[in-house]
């Protein structure tokens, strides 16, 4: 299947979705939004009947941007795809995708990264491949064997996964199946449970040195009667 790019604006006159808080513009006599998300774009063209697109370009948000996991402007790499027969389609071409940038970085730009390292020590980047997938029992699993106490269904903080050397050592690391009862719910859209074990949802997280990196699954919106 071939992708595709799709150009976003970068200006919009509402904010374009993605769960982010975006900077509010004056626009000749109005008022605009800087892109804190191409997923809009990235919809219309699937349901377009384009299978697959990606998009590369300025992503504004709006956040406190004083700590080591947000930045208030960056350049962005989106996907979006249509899958034929279940959410893991995605996840192997994620995986896939991840397993090819780090490859071309350690190949193409070992020089660069041994300069950032002088001034910014770090242990070397470290990946198997293919990507280790857990379910989420063994990932709850792998953090009690660590030592974490974590109870079968409970969030997985960002202190519980930092403090389990495992994760670190892992670098990436796909969870493919995610708890119900995980605080990712919203008033209207919900992740859909797994046919085959309903305390679980078809959700996916992506960790990298125990950093949350990537989230997605299936989801079923549902009306709000106010």
């Amino acid at each position: 299947v071939v992708s595709r790019r799709v150009r976003e604006a970068v200006v919009s006159t509402q904010s374009t979705g993605g769960g982010a808080n975006v900077f509010k513009v004056s626009y000749f006599k109005g008022n605009a939004y800087l892109a804190q998300s191409p997923q809009l774009y990235k919809q219309m063209a699937v349901c377009a009947d384009i299978e697959r697109v990606f998009t590369v370009g300025a992503v504004f948000r709006a956040e406190d941007s004083n700590t080591h996991r947000h930045l208030c402007e960056f350049v962005g790499l989106d996907i979006e795809m249509a899958f034929k027969e279940h959410y893991h389609e995605a996840l192997d071409v994620i995986g896939n995708m991840f397993l090819s940038m780090f490859r071309g970085l350690q190949s193409r730009y070992a020089t660069e990264i041994e300069t950032v390292h002088k001034q910014f020590p770090a242990e070397p980047f470290k990946f198997i491949e293919p990507a280790l997938r857990l379910e989420w029992p063994e990932a709850i699993s792998m953090l009690r064997e660590a030592g974490v106490e974590i109870g079968d269904f409970d969030d997985l903080s960002t202190r519980k996964r930092s403090s389990s050397a495992s994760w670190y050592e892992q670098s990436t690391i796909l969870i493919s199946t995610f708890s119900i009862s995980s605080p990712w719910k919203s008033d209207r859209s919900i992740r859909c449970p797994a046919r085959t074990t309903p305390k679980y949802s078809n959700s996916y997280d992506i960790f990298m040195r125990g950093e949350e990196n990537n989230v997605g699954g299936t989801t079923y919106t549902r009306s709000v009667v106010t």
